[in-house]
């Protein structure tokens, strides 16, 4: 099973501004930049609460009948969502091994918080980061703290007429 992130963020490395807005993102995502191709090769999003709680507001569903599992310690209320929606809790390790015996092949990870964990614990195999030209001085950073290095080899970068900055990184192994 592979898990991937693909996530916009400001140049200086933000996900959303403080109070979680994320209006210096393109609207509608912007020129097609991969993410259309992308979201078409994953079965499965494992997205964190809050991201879930940004996506409901949503004009509309935006994951069709893919899996969506959302990660939360507390009782979601998951009536009325359109798609096939899902909640479990655990460790990364945990999380894997369930989607694993679930029958996941492609896990989108979605989600600042929910990156940052799935990272520091070797679970993300790549990683697609779109920059967009703007600075923002502070918000919610993409990359938190890391126990240690977090090895990237880079696949490669494409540049865009709008400016967004495509880049793809496999995530190398941490030595046990």
């Amino acid at each position: 099973m592979k898990l991937s992130a693909f996530v916009g963020t400001s140049l200086d490395g933000f996900i959303a501004r403080r109070n979680g807005d994320y209006d210096f993102l393109p609207t509608d995502g912007g020129e097609p930049h991969g993410y259309e191709e992308f979201i078409a090769s994953v079965d499965t999003i494992l997205i964190g609460r809050n991201t879930f709680d940004v996506v409901l507001k949503l004009p509309s569903w935006p994951y069709g009948d893919k899996l969506v599992v959302v990660l939360s310690h507390g009782l979601l209320d998951l009536s009325g969502i359109p798609g096939r929606v899902q909640q479990m809790s655990g460790e990364p390790t945990q999380i894997v091994e369930k989607l694993a015996s679930m029958g996941a092949k492609h896990v989108y990870v979605d989600g600042g918080i929910t990156v940052q964990e799935f990272l520091r614990a070797g679970r993300i195999h790549d990683l697609t980061i779109t920059r967009v030209p703007v600075l923002i001085g502070e918000g919610i950073p993409l990359f938190g703290s890391v126990p240690q290095d977090i090895k990237l080899r880079h696949i490669g970068t494409r540049q865009y007429k709008s400016g967004l900055v495509t880049s793809e990184y496999e995530v190398m192994p941490t030595p046990q």
